[in-house]
């Protein structure tokens, strides 16, 4: 063991000699996150805490803490997962439910927002309601509210993981809705009344995107916003102003304390009303991981304060964490939980530091505490951001600078429009417009720092195991130079923020995104359960598929370079192949879709939902971008690349019963020597009986479903390299052992479940294949 890490492991020993309460609180936590797997706590966690704990008495105490919160979440973990939804699922029902959350709107108009059911099997569970684009959502069904929903239940999606960690039970695919005109009552119902009365001032009489801005930052509820200003927030640094977060708490908590200041009232009164306020302020701002955090916090605080004994952050830090578990073990699975924690402990461990060196230089108090504040918790998140969305912002530090001085007055002025709405309504509207200038100025900000060059690169997840090693090292180097005892000067706080920054000028270089590529490139795009594939060659580029709605496939596509397209393909309608196609049409200039869907004239259905028709001639024509319905002879170029579409034949046209896979998109690129075959999901049913060329490379049709015609094919193409598209732990059994024991006839076959995002660049007659995973 180095010097340093003994130096650092005596600085947890002392701390933990010194703070026994921390102890054990920090030992429940452990326990509460271990959860299910709770042999692994007994196993490890029960050594590393007999042999740190310098006191046998609190290490016994914390084994046993850690024991126990262990088989607490098992057990909450087992009562939140019980169900009596399972006998329905997969039938037509008709259930009566209170809508719980504001909808979302998905790819090609879905709405989606989860909802309680009200009685009957089931009753009183949690689920999602997805209801498509030709069912009308009422305009009164906001939060609180009863509906009366048909449809067909089914289980969670792949892309509803997060519904799963926050207790959904299953998916409801709405074909009706109807308002029944009743809200829940009680505290709840009251609270809802609060928040539609408060959304309902903050929109009215200002600009609509000044308006979504202000329910984001006040309320948390960011579903009205733009995909453009979100992804201006997000690829800014700036996405925690519209997630109600600890600064939210603390900004209300500071207007509370200071209006019963100016009232006359004394400091229990003012603590215990601020105490109250923010109580009702989490459900209020949707209840989610961080708000719940933040409040714990601020509640603790405020007890402390009550209680005349100066507030603990760490320990209330430690109590958040351990409450937030316990209410709901799945937490920790969440980003945004992960990203609060990991925000305030690199605020609580940096920022007095950076603080101190920082006034000490002569920079302006209000300044030393913004840079930080927002140095540290930029630091704190970086390998979390990466790992999750694996993006970087190289603006953030700046930007979250000059943000600040816009945040509060926005919080200040909302919270006092909505609480005025609560007793005059028409007095709310001087403070909401008001606060629509600093609304304004914020969406400035984001949208002109968004398009300076490099404001954010594309990066390569690290891994969980990498995430957890990088906050390892920087805990222990942390405790290492504190137990030096050196403290931080001002001129070493200048020149190591002097650093960061050029540090960040340099990542933004070394970070580039690439060029066109010089040689042809060829890469099977790691986007989940969902198919696309980029092809590139100097400075044409044509995409075929996106992937599913949410997937990533804009930062695969910055990462590889890619600042417009010559053709978009849609194969066919499944939202496992074009469910981005929306958000890739607003990203990136695009001179041509070719819209697989008009293959057939119904709307496609299948396994990832309802369609409803011809979606791509809708948003091709919003965007004014040119769309080719494909058909069978149809050739097109860009650069050096040919794709001739060999199925489908649109005259005779498919029958209405058909297969939506069956008319998916058959393409032949062919770029000199090099030919390619991209199957989408039609089998070789399909392609047997088309005019297939030998190829050097073939994408296995339908994430590698079964297929017995395959042999044959493989037969007929000859490629030396097969890739298959599927999602990690997908719900299909994709691809199947059938499948795999095919493709051994081939020379090279990946996989982007396992290998990731499969890359394969052709120089000189040869192809080199490459993974990312």
């Amino acid at each position: 063991m180095t010097a340093a890490a003994r130096g650092a492991l005596r600085a947890v020993r002392a701390g933990m000699a010194h703070h026994p309460r921390h102890v054990l609180l920090a030992a429940l936590a452990a326990g509460l996150l271990a959860g299910p797997r709770w042999p692994a706590v007994l196993a490890g966690g029960a050594v590393a805490l007999l042999a740190i704990v310098p006191q046998p008495a609190v290490a016994l105490a914390a084994v046993a803490m850690a024991l126990g919160g262990a088989a607490a979440a098992d057990a909450r973990l087992a009562a939140l997962d019980r169900s009596a939804l399972g006998p329905l699922l997969h039938r037509e029902v008709a259930v009566g439910a209170t809508v719980l959350e504001h909808p979302r709107t998905r790819a090609f108009g879905t709405r989606v927002a989860p909802a309680r059911l009200l009685s009957g099997p089931g009753g009183g569970e949690r689920v999602l309601l997805r209801v498509p684009a030709r069912v009308r959502w009422p305009p009164r069904a906001t939060p609180g509210a009863e509906v009366v929903a048909r449809g067909r239940l089914a289980p969670l999606g792949p892309y509803d993981a997060h519904e799963r960690r926050r207790d959904a039970h299953a998916l409801l695919r709405v074909g009706s809705l109807r308002l029944t005109g009743r809200r829940r009552g009680g505290i709840v119902g009251a609270l809802d009344g609060v928040r539609a009365r408060t959304e309902r001032a903050l929109i009215a009489g200002v600009p609509a995107s000044e308006g979504a801005l202000a329910r984001g930052m006040v309320l948390g509820q960011d579903g009205a916003l733009t995909d453009a200003v979100r992804e201006d927030f997000r690829s800014t640094g700036l996405s925690h102003l519209v997630a109600a977060s600890g600064a939210n708490v603390l900004l209300l908590a500071t207007l509370v304390l200071a209006l019963a200041a100016f009232a006359g009232l004394g400091l229990t009164a003012r603590l215990v009303l601020a105490l109250a306020i923010v109580a009702a302020y989490v459900p209020l701002a949707g209840a989610g991981p961080s708000i719940q955090r933040a409040g714990i916090m601020g509640a603790a605080g405020l007890v402390a304060a009550l209680a005349g004994r100066p507030a603990s952050r760490w320990y209330a830090l430690l109590l958040a964490a351990a409450v937030t578990l316990a209410w709901s073990p799945r937490a920790a699975e969440d980003p945004g939980w992960q990203l609060s924690f990991a925000a305030v402990l690199a605020i609580l461990a940096l920022v007095p530091g950076l603080r101190r060196g920082l006034r000490g230089g002569g920079v302006p108090t209000g300044l030393a505490e913004a840079l930080a504040v927002t140095a540290a918790a930029t630091a704190g998140t970086a390998p979390l951001v990466a790992l999750h969305f694996e993006r970087l912002s190289l603006v953030s530090l700046p930007v979250n600078v000059l943000a600040v001085a816009a945040v509060a007055p926005v919080m200040w002025l909302g919270t006092v429009a909505g609480a005025v709405a609560q007793v005059a309504p028409s007095l709310a509207a001087p403070p909401a417009a008001v606060a629509a200038l600093p609304l304004a100025y914020l969406t400035w900000l984001a949208e002109r720092a968004a398009a300076l060059p490099f404001a954010e690169v594309g990066v390569g997840s690290p891994g969980a195991p990498a995430v957890l090693g990088i906050y390892a090292a920087a805990a222990a180097a942390l405790l290492a130079w504190r137990r030096t005892g050196v403290r931080a000067r001002p001129r070493v706080t200048l020149a190591a923020l002097a650093a960061l920054l050029a540090a960040g000028a340099a990542a933004a270089v070394a970070a580039r995104p690439p060029g066109p590529p010089a040689d042809l490139t060829v890469s099977f795009l790691d986007v989940g359960q969902g198919d696309a594939t980029l092809i590139q060659h100097g400075r044409a580029a044509a995409l075929v598929d996106t992937g599913p709605p949410g997937g990533p496939i804009l930062s695969r596509l910055r990462a590889a370079g890619v600042r417009r397209l010559d053709v978009l393909v849609a194969t066919h309608a499944a939202l496992d192949h074009d469910g981005a196609a929306a958000d890739v049409l607003d990203a990136l200039p695009v001179d041509l879709v070719l819209d697989g869907e008009e293959a057939g004239t119904p709307p496609a259905t299948g396994p990832f939902g309802a369609r409803t028709a011809a979606p791509l001639a809708r948003l091709t024509a919003a965007r004014r971008v040119p769309r080719l319905p494909s058909d069978a002879g149809q050739v097109l170029r860009a650069g050096r690349l040919q794709l001739r579409v060999l199925w489908p034949r649109r005259v005779p046209a498919a029958p209405p019963e058909a297969e939506p896979n069956d008319r998916a998109t058959v393409l032949h690129v062919r770029d000199g020597a090099f030919d390619l075959l991209l199957t989408a999901d039609a089998e070789s049913h399909v392609t047997a009986g088309l005019e297939l060329p030998v190829v050097d490379v073939l994408k296995v049709a339908h994430h590698g479903s079964d297929d017995p015609g395959l042999p044959a094919l493989l037969r007929r193409l000859r490629p030396r390299v097969a890739v298959i598209s599927a999602g990690r732990r997908n719900l299909y059994g994709h691809p199947t052992p059938a499948t795999l024991a095919a493709l051994r006839a081939v020379p090279v076959v990946r996989r982007t479940d396992r290998d990731g995002t499969v890359r394969l660049t052709v120089r000189g007659g040869r192809v080199a294949v490459t993974t990312a995973g």
